[in-house]
């Protein structure tokens, strides 16, 4: 006991010191793209990740952090503190009228940048957008990141596509090609590396630039790595050659194991239920697809290396705050695993020029020599001319040890890796350390305002914003528990869930079927193998109750949704 209270005093010593000296950190948020838990090396994966495996070891690992379990609304709820609903984006960026469902960033909320900023950080951003439903640089960018706070921006405003020639390809607010960008010309593109390296170079610039040195900044990585499709150059897929060969269930044994290791995931767990390897008939094929994912992800993490690189290399890094987390869990979606050779000739491809843009974020498509984009198992994936996702089996896999995917409010769909690096502000004794609260994206703007004494505001551009819906993780940070008063809410594609304290209850959309929940102590059963709902039905009814109460108030609609006419 006597020795904890040292660590929780060394630990609020260390927060102290950096707000009493009047520096304000620096913030560096990184997003990674449709990943499952056991993804990186340090929550269990064979992926090399030594950056982010780098920041773990002296910064902090939550084991139950939260997104939303999809692209849009995780990226609304993060930027605002709010449930995405109350951004207005519940579901994608169509607009089905009612104000949660609107699909794009409504005034009603504030951007971490816009906070920020109105503190004296400076804002950047490298990496997707897509909480923007125009697209069109000639229509209204409201919505989209300069005017919403960000000072410079490098990036795409849709959510997927080409990772050699990304569709609504930006620099500000001007579309771009990989040819025509004046200010980034690598010898071979690749979007991760460009977001990457573009990242980078806002630090850099930040420190050379007169007007801003003195000022901390805020920057927001966000990247299309490992969303498909597959692509990746060559001599990184080389080197997971051999590594997936025997399929699905030992890679699924060997992450469960090296997870219990690590402390991120328990024992007494048992491992979800896995899909089966021996029946599926292209494995050639589907190991390939998982070389690539690999290499994907490793090409990310080193960029995450260079990032922390340039950091070092500015001083700045000691009073950084450096955040990495995923926007949902592995997918198990279909795009380009069906063969599309039989409509090859329907489709007359040109070479683009320099400045042709790239219109089409999945097939039909083409490279920018005019080649055919080509999906099915037919085509191993890797290339610039290939189209494909790495399929449920591996997504089964990415979400080890848990059930579920994108799109579900099982763990495996809403379930994060969250890593926090601060050397400032965290205790060299808690390096390492694993923090097991419940924690969710909506209380990042609320740990960002704490941390740089900003002010979140009752107006803004004149319009009254809603107030916070999460709380400050800084505690954490001390190894004090968090003290949540609010339980926490899910819905998506009218799949629903609702976690309070150790208890949590599921219901997934059954077209027809009347609506089933289900209840999970998650303290005995955090990959929700044994439904209580049967032997505690009135603790399941009061938190049915306690869903319906949090849906009304942010604004949640039934599934299917009506659209609503003005």
């Amino acid at each position: 006991m006597r020795e904890l209270t040292t660590l929780l005093i060394c630990g609020l010593l260390v927060l102290d010191s950096a707000a009493a000296d009047g520096q304000k950190p620096n913030i560096v948020l990184i997003m990674g793209d449709d990943m499952g838990y056991s993804d990186i090396g340090c929550y269990g994966s064979e992926i090399a990740t030594p950056a982010l495996d780098q920041l773990a070891r002296n910064g902090l690992r939550f084991t139950q952090f939260y997104n939303t379990s999809r692209c849009c609304p995780t990226r609304a709820a993060l930027l605002t503190g709010l449930y995405s609903h109350q951004a207005g984006i519940g579901l994608m960026e169509g607009d089905h009228g009612w104000p949660g469902y609107r699909g794009t960033l409504n005034k009603r909320s504030v951007t971490i940048a816009e906070t920020l900023r109105a503190t004296g950080y400076r804002t950047y951003m490298s990496g997707k957008w897509h909480v923007a439903s125009n697209k069109n640089p000639k229509g209204d960018i409201s919505a989209w990141p300069i005017q919403r706070g960000f000072d410079r921006f490098y990036g795409t405003i849709t959510g997927a596509g080409s990772f050699y020639d990304p569709a609504t390809l930006c620099r500000g607010n001007t579309y771009i090609t990989p040819e025509n960008d004046p200010e980034y010309k690598p010898k071979s593109y690749y979007y991760t590396d460009a977001v990457s390296d573009n990242a980078a170079t806002f630090i850099a610039n930040h420190a050379e630039d007169n007007g801003s040195a003195a000022k901390p900044f805020f920057l927001y990585v966000s990247y299309t790595c490992a969303h498909w499709p597959m692509h990746a150059p060559e001599e990184d897929v080389a080197k997971y050659k051999g590594v997936y060969d025997q399929g699905y269930p030992p890679i699924r044994e060997a992450r469960y194991k090296k997870a219990i290791e690590l402390g991120v995931t328990e024992k007494r767990w048992p491992l979800s239920k896995g899909l089966s390897w021996e029946n599926f008939e292209h494995k050639a094929w589907d190991i390939r697809c998982m070389e690539v994912y690999a290499a994907m992800v490793e090409r990310m993490d080193r960029g995450i290396g260079k990032i922390v690189g340039e950091l070092k290399k500015q001083s700045r890094l000691e009073n950084t705050i450096v955040i990495y987390l995923q926007d949902n869990g592995g997918c198990a979606e279909g795009y380009g695993r069906q063969n599309n050779s039989d409509k090859k000739d329907r489709f007359k491809f040109k070479a683009f020029g320099p400045n042709d843009l790239q219109s089409k974020i999945w097939p039909p498509m083409q490279t920018r020599d005019g080649r055919w984009v080509r999906t099915g198992p037919e085509t191993m994936p890797g290339g610039e001319d290939t189209f494909v996702a790495y399929g449920p089996g591996w997504a089964n896999a990415s979400n080890t040890p848990f059930r579920g995917y994108k799109h579900d409010p099982y763990e495996g769909g809403i379930g994060t890796p969250f890593i926090v690096h601060w050397p400032k502000g965290i205790a060299s004794e808690r390096n390492g350390k694993i923090v097991h609260d419940p924690t969710h994206l909506i209380d990042l703007m609320p740990t960002f305002v704490e941390a740089a004494s900003a002010t979140y505001p009752v107006e803004h551009a004149g319009e009254k914003i809603q107030p916070m819906e999460g709380i400050s993780l800084l505690p954490t940070l001390a190894g004090k528990k968090l003290e949540r008063k609010a339980p926490l809410g899910f819905e998506h594609h009218g799949n629903l869930a609702l976690r309070e304290g150790k208890w949590k209850i599921v219901s997934m959309y059954r077209g027809k079927e009347s609506r089933k929940w289900e209840l999970y102590d998650m303290d005995a059963d955090r990959t929700e193998q044994n439904n209580l709902g049967g032997k505690m039905p009135e603790k399941l009814n009061a938190m049915v109750a306690q869903w319906q109460k949090w849906a009304d108030r942010v604004g949640v609609q039934p599934w299917p949704i009506q659209r609503k006419r003005n």
